[in-house]
């Protein structure tokens, strides 16, 4: 399924009745019937029946099917409340007591990668928090562009954002849609569909040639003064969340790609 066909499924009237949800689950992630019901050790008679409103799940057994379809938490509840329960997942905000040492643990990370850039954003890749070397990499961007919500995605498209900046702009600018592509695949958010969209308008060019045999990742080169920084980058996020919040947040951090960036970025470290 591509991006445009799952935002025209997402925009049509969303199913009420449980099976009807676990059917596009399941078919959005190529599974069959009979495929599904043997993972969670369910008979495909069964499954069929629940997806036809002839049977109806319990508890257990949503979840148990949604973990097999890898739901993100935050639709789990949504499959749970069309079966009749109450959600299961809670989401709170990063300021909650509850959350105080995951917030502890996203502001260590941040803190410790300096005197490289590092940032945490949500779903739809807004801004949560980064570190004291984010801004000076986007001083002279202008103020609308990182007022809130601060995309991150939108700033590295946006032609005066960082795409006046950025050196391999068709290459990044590809990678970058094509981790999107996959975010929309797996949650089916019709706000991320919408932004995908939004991206693919801006006037990016085509990626050239190949990448370069030797590369062994695909590195974010941007102009900052007379000199080009390069960076590769990795991404974190929590192992056994089960907050929304939590499920939904990434750790972004990067690293210099050369020693030209490694120097400047030591330079530039504030005391």
């Amino acid at each position: 399924m591509n991006a445009q066909s799952a935002t025209a499924r997402a925009e049509r009237i969303k199913p009420a009745h449980i099976g009807d949800h676990l059917r596009e689950w399941r078919q959005r992630r190529h599974l069959s019937q009979l495929d599904l019901a043997g993972d969670a050790e369910i008979s495909a008679r069964h499954l069929s029946f629940v997806e036809t409103g002839r049977a109806s799940p319990s508890r257990d057994m949503v979840l148990k099917l949604a973990e097999r379809l890898e739901v993100p938490l935050r639709e789990r509840n949504v499959l749970l409340v069309a079966a009749g329960y109450a959600p299961a997942f809670p989401q709170r905000s990063l300021d909650d007591p509850a959350l105080k040492s995951a917030r502890a643990a996203i502001d260590l990370v941040l803190k410790a990668h300096e005197p490289n850039p590092a940032l945490a954003y949500d779903r739809h890749w807004n801004l949560v928090s980064a570190n004291r070397m984010v801004m000076p990499l986007l001083e002279g961007i202008p103020a609308r562009l990182l007022g809130q919500p601060f995309n991150i995605l939108r700033l590295a498209f946006h032609p005066e954002g960082l795409a006046a900046r950025t050196v391999n702009l068709a290459e990044w600018c590809s990678h970058l849609l094509e981790r999107l592509h996959r975010q929309c695949e797996a949650t089916a958010d019709p706000e991320l569909m919408k932004l995908y969209h939004e991206l693919k308008a801006y006037p990016i060019p085509a990626r050239s040639a190949p990448l370069p045999a030797d590369n062994v990742a695909i590195p974010f080169k941007m102009r900052f003064g007379s000199d080009v920084l390069s960076f590769i980058s990795t991404t974190m996020i929590f192992g056994t969340p089960v907050d929304i919040t939590l499920s939904e947040l990434a750790l972004e951090t990067f690293f210099p790609a050369d020693d030209l960036t490694a120097e400047r970025m030591r330079t530039m470290q504030p005391n």
